[in-house]
Order: structure tokens, then sequence, then C-alpha cells
């Protein structure tokens, strides 16, 4: 275990310290593969504390649950316990595997943090770029949860951050639609093919395909960059389904950003994007 002494300027003015406690490397698989593992910051003394968790970005590919920067010290600002997981990537495993290893972690979460001095019952699910898919796809497909034997229930909300695919189909259509007018070379492996070539699991790994009213599906918060055209129209179109089916959301469009800083300045002081969060954190805080 490794402690750590962080500090952060919150927007109201005063410095807040938050010495964590923070376990690296936790495998959540029996037996794990090399990036099924996780880490855990914990404010020291935490007890009960709601849990935020993350699941880093990459197109599926790439990345790494070590690239937090301002986020443990925020959010243990805030009284919750943060997880960050890894999950195994692309071409070496497919799609599906990948959510279930998003899906193996929010377990291991649920029977386990406690220990760490989280709740069990209030977690909220976060995620940046093919992690906010990842996130999105879990709190609203049940099956990934329910086959580790998480309840919708523990789920406080959900925050998805510069998302491009909540609606697979529609992004690729506009996507090959842009290669073809503009005489473009298709991408080698683009959502095509990273989602499986095949229609039935371009919706079936679509959030907006799996919402519907009376399921348990959490508020949404879902953050995009407001000048970027296909992460808006996404933003837009997931909010509109979830609104239609009776769930809160709110659509917030960051402005003067970009895809690595929206997700890179979460947790600094004046950030507005950073702000939307802390607002959606209290609400379901209880």
């Amino acid at each position: 275990m490794k402690r750590l002494l962080l500090s952060l300027l919150l927007c109201s003015g005063p410095v807040w310290a938050a010495e964590l406690s923070v376990i690296r490397d936790l495998p959540y698989a029996e037996p794990a593969h090399e990036r099924q593992v996780l880490d855990v910051y914990a404010p020291a003394g935490a007890k009960d504390l709601p849990v935020v968790y993350w699941i880093h970005g990459g197109g599926w590919q790439g990345g790494s649950k070590d690239d937090l920067k301002a986020k443990p010290a925020f959010f243990a600002a805030k009284g919750f316990v943060v997880v960050a997981i890894n999950h195994r990537l692309l071409p070496g495993t497919e799609m599906r595997e990948i959510v279930r290893d998003a899906a193996k972690g929010l377990g291991w979460v649920h029977c386990t943090i406690a220990r760490h001095g989280g709740d069990p019952a209030r977690i909220f699910v976060m995620g940046h770029s093919s992690g906010a898919q990842l996130a999105a796809l879990l709190c609203t497909d049940e099956r990934y949860l329910k086959a580790e034997g998480v309840p919708f229930s523990v789920l406080r909300g959900c925050v998805p951050v510069d998302g491009d695919t909540y609606d697979i189909p529609a992004m690729i259509e506009v996507a090959e639609t842009r290669a073809r007018v503009h005489g473009l070379p298709m991408p080698k492996y683009g959502h095509r093919l990273k989602f499986g070539n095949d229609p039935v699991l371009h919706r079936d790994f679509s959030a907006v395909t799996h919402i519907a009213k009376n399921k348990g599906i959490p508020p949404f918060l879902v953050l995009h960059v407001a000048g970027h055209p296909d992460v808006s129209a996404q933003a837009q179109r997931l909010g509109a389904v979830l609104k239609e089916n009776g769930i809160p959301v709110r659509v917030f469009g960051a402005k003067d950003t970009d895809h690595g800083r929206i997700n890179a300045n979460l947790g600094e002081p004046n950030d507005p994007a950073t702000a939307a969060v802390g607002e959606f954190l209290k609400s379901g805080k209880l």
C-alpha cells in the first residue's frame, strides 16, 4: 500500500488536503490477465463512502488506469472512494470480453469495496472516450452486471465523457459517409470492425438500444466537447433516448476544450465540466 498526500484548490476557494491510501494492481478476475487489475484510492479513515468507478479511454486498444491526473484528489475531497480499472485490449481480445472485463471489475467493487471504506450500494460509473461507451453500456444493458451479481439499484449515476459510440450504427454511417463523400480511404480498423462487422452486434453494443422505462437505469450526466460534431451528436442522441424513457439526464457541452483536455482537466479547479460533475455527484450521493 502506498500513501500519498494530495491537495486540490476547489472552486469555492479553500485548499482541501486528502490523505489517500492507494492500492495498485489488485486483480479482479481469477485467474487474472495482466490487464485485469484495478487501483483503489481511498481517503484516510474512509468508511461507507460512495464510489466512483472509472474506465479509461484509448479506443479499446490502449489507455491505462494510471492516467487519472487530478481526479483522485477531486473525488476524495468530495468524499468518494475511487476505483480505476484496466481491461484487456483489441485486437488481442473481442469487444464482448472487454465489456465483461468492465462488468467484472464492477462486480469486484460490489463485493469487496467495503474493505476499503466504500459503500457497495452507492456506485457512480464513469469513463472517457471508449470508456464512456463501456460506462454507458454497463448502466443500460443489465445483462453484464447481472452476470456479476450487481443489481442496477446500486448505481447512483453514470458519467460518460466525450464518447462517440452510444449509437454505433449512426456513428459508422456518419464516418463512412464522410470518407466516401470526400474521397478518403475507409479506416482499416474502424468502429465497423472493432464492434464485430455485424449490424446486429453494432446495435447490441450501443447503449441507446437498451434504454427502456422501469429498468432501474440510473441518472446520467453526459459530458462532451461542444465544438465537435460527432461527440455532440452522440451525446444529444443518448440524452434524448434517456429523456424519452423518463430517466434523469443532463447533457453538458464543454466549450474551449478538446477530446484530450476534457478528460485531463476533469478534477481541476475552475473547470466547467468538473463543476457539472460535482453538482451531479452531490445530487446522487445520499
